[in-house]
């Protein structure tokens, strides 16, 4: 069973599955995060949607590279799980199939691609407290206290 986050389903609504990928971006005990100023502002783990014929590290490199302008490599994937959203950008409802995983930023190219946003780093303790989605405050809660090795008790995809 995929651990659920966020709103409860709503009865009646169709929901289109979006799969996406993930990653907590970890260099020393500081965390590369992104902002999206648009449509709302908020505080995220860099990733997205996994493009049709795409797969998961493929559209990892892919999204962290627009979202923070960062390559990445050391990719482990520790987890999955479920939201159910409206996507403003898409005009569309979304059951969120959410691949997290834990890389390490390697090389910055420059400024985001992606436009509105803006690539942030932070100490990883305070990171929970920024993170707009709660399912990733969970993830970096979890790492936070148990070091790298932290994932045993989470759930694996």
């Amino acid at each position: 069973m995929i651990p659920r986050f966020g709103e409860p389903v709503r009865r009646g609504q169709q929901y289109r599955a979006r799969p996406g990928a993930y990653a907590i971006l970890l260099r020393g005990e500081d965390i590369l995060l992104t902002h999206q100023a648009r449509p709302e502002p908020e505080v995220q783990l860099p990733g997205g949607g996994i493009d049709p014929g795409e797969g998961a590290i493929a559209a990892l490199h892919r999204e962290v590279r627009e979202e923070t302008g960062w390559s990445i490599g050391n990719i482990r994937r520790i987890g999955v799980y479920r939201r159910f959203v409206f996507m403003p950008d898409y005009d569309f409802w979304a059951e969120k199939i959410c691949y997290l995983h834990i890389a390490r930023p390697v090389l910055c190219h420059g400024a985001p691609e992606e436009p509105h946003h803006t690539a942030v780093w932070c100490k990883l303790e305070d990171a929970d407290a920024h993170l707009s989605n709660s399912a990733d405050g969970r993830y970096v809660r979890q790492l936070a206290r148990g070091g790298r090795h932290g994932f045993s008790a989470m759930p694996k995809g």
